[in-house]
């Protein structure tokens, strides 16, 4: 017994690929003995030998093949001893690996290996209702989330969890920054003071901004007197905390009942919202843009940020039109299918 334990002690202290290889081995030269022992038993095949093998140290024992003489007995006891504990060892690191594996994730300890995908940093209510309106938009989309907590927020398989600092390098490439589609800065709710909360973003911006200058980034801001602040690190987008909740609760007051409009704008979720699409070489102006989504049910409203677009209908459209339409999701889809 003593010396079981010494070895079963040795074999859990063995790398998992060397417990690997070395049971492949063992697996493949007990099914070489059995057969020399008792090639007859096998039908001349030691390949049944090696089903054999398996069979026994996995406890099934089919009972089709069995050993006939002494030292074939013999060998199937010491396969009984050494064998099934050795295949249950190894099921069992098996298992524990992927343990390991789903505690590390939960931990956001592991790096995320994919790309095309969008980042988000600090977790907030605001974060949640981001990451639900990406999937709802884009239900393949990936999204890994940045934060400083040491459990996964949101557990969801395309959303993947970084645990750590994120203006550190390491936490930025633990991400994938370098392939990430966009990355979007959120406020850190669990600081009171706005002027540190805006100093936070900065920092996290800047180290984007330095390691990672290709990724679209988007940057929540609490004092609008900040946002000259954020200028130096060639931020992309901002976006003012409180700003679109004032303006909306204003005009609200102001037009009674066209809070929907704006409501469904700021969400894909349900009625009508604003999709990019790709302008079609048959279209020269976007008068003939305008009128030919009209037929489809869609109405052309922008050419990236110029709206003014209705009072220059005989404007030809530039090679690198980004055409912005108001449309239901039918429609979107619908057109997307032409090629749209």
């Amino acid at each position: 017994m003593y010396i079981i334990r010494k070895l079963s002690l040795k074999l859990l202290r063995l790398k998992n690929v060397f417990l690997l290889f070395g049971t492949v081995g063992f697996v493949l030269l007990s099914a070489s003995i059995i057969y020399l022992i008792e090639p007859a038993t096998f039908k001349e095949r030691w390949f049944n030998a090696l089903y054999w093998v398996m069979t026994t140290i996995a406890t099934v024992g089919y009972g089709d093949f069995y050993p006939t003489t002494v030292a074939g007995k013999i060998f199937a006891i010491f396969l009984f001893v050494f064998g099934i504990g050795l295949l249950s060892l190894v099921i069992g690191k098996i298992i524990d690996y992927f343990v390991e594996i789903h505690r590390k994730r939960e931990a956001g300890l592991l790096k995320y290996q994919g790309n095309q995908h969008i980042i988000l940093i600090n977790w907030s209510k605001k974060t949640k209702l981001a990451v639900e309106e990406i999937l709802s938009t884009d239900e393949d989309m990936e999204i890994v989330i940045i934060d400083e907590s040491d459990k996964h927020p949101f557990d969801h398989p395309k959303v993947h969890f970084v645990s750590g600092d994120p203006t550190s390098v390491e936490t930025l490439e633990n991400a994938s920054i370098h392939q990430a589609r966009a990355a979007i800065i959120f406020s850190d709710s669990r600081i009171d003071d706005s002027s540190l909360v805006d100093g936070k973003s900065l920092l996290i911006a800047s180290s984007i901004e330095k390691h990672a200058p290709e990724v679209h980034t988007t940057v929540e801001i609490v004092l609008e007197k900040h946002i000259q602040n954020f200028r130096h690190v060639r931020v992309n987008e901002f976006v003012l905390s409180y700003d679109a909740v004032s303006r909306l609760a204003v005009r609200a007051a102001l037009h009674e009942g066209n809070i929907d409009i704006y409501t469904q704008l700021l969400s894909r979720q349900d009625g009508q919202d604003m999709f990019a699409i790709t302008a079609d070489q048959a279209w020269k102006t976007y008068g003939n843009a305008f009128q030919a989504l009209l037929l489809k049910g869609a109405t052309l409203i922008a050419d990236g940020s110029d709206m003014g677009i209705n009072r220059r209908l005989n404007d030809l459209i530039p090679p690198d039109a980004k055409l912005y339409v108001i449309a239901d999701k039918q429609t979107i889809s619908s057109l997307r299918k032409e090629g749209r």
